[in-house]
C-alpha cells in the first residue's frame, strides 16, 4: 500500500513497506527522508501508528546526524581568516579596508580588534551579514 491522502496505514504495513534500518550513508538519510516527507504532506491528521513509525524515522535520523562531524560556529578574525582562504586572498588585497597591511598583519595574530567600520566593510567585500563577525552569545 503507497501512502495515499486517504489511506490510513498500520503500522505493520508501513513497515513492510519501508522497514526501519540505522542509516549509514546520505543516500539511505535520502530515503528516510523521502518517507518521512510522504507522511509530513499527508492532507489528513495521521494516525497513532503513522505517528510511531513517524517518530522512528525521526530518530534514525536524529541518530545518523550524532555521527556526524559538527563544523564550529566561527566568527571575527577568525571567520575573517577562513574567508580570505577560501577566496585565494593575500592580507594585501584588503588594505583599502584596513588602510595598512600592518593593521591587517597585527589583527591576524590578536594583536587589535576589528573596529565596527572593518566589520561593517568586512561584511559588505564579502556579502555577508555584519552579524557573522560577532559571537552567537555575545
Amino acid at each position: 500500500m503507497i501512502l495515499g491522502t486517504h489511506d490510513a496505514a498500520t503500522y505493520e504495513s508501513l513497515v513492510q513497506e519501508f522497514i526501519p534500518r540505522p542509516i549509514h550513508t546520505d543516500q539511505q538519510l535520502q530515503a528516510v527522508q523521502t518517507r518521512i516527507d510522504a507522511l509530513i504532506d499527508l492532507e489528513r491528521e495521521l494516525t497513532l501508528d503513522e505517528t510511531d513509525y513517524l517518530d522512528i524515522l525521526g530518530t534514525l535520523v536524529w541518530e545518523y546526524e550524532q555521527t556526524l562531524e559538527t563544523i564550529p560556529d566561527i566568527y571575527g578574525v577568525d571567520l575573517l581568516k577562513v574567508l580570505v582562504e577560501d577566496r585565494g586572498l593575500r592580507q594585501k588585497d584588503l588594505v583599502p579596508i584596513f588602510k595598512a597591511e600592518s593593521i591587517i598583519s597585527d589583527i591576524f595574530k590578536g594583536r587589535r580588534q576589528l573596529t565596527a567600520r572593518h566589520i561593517q566593510e568586512l561584511a559588505e567585500y564579502f556579502s555577508v551579514s555584519p552579524a557573522a563577525f560577532f559571537p552567537l552569545n555575545s
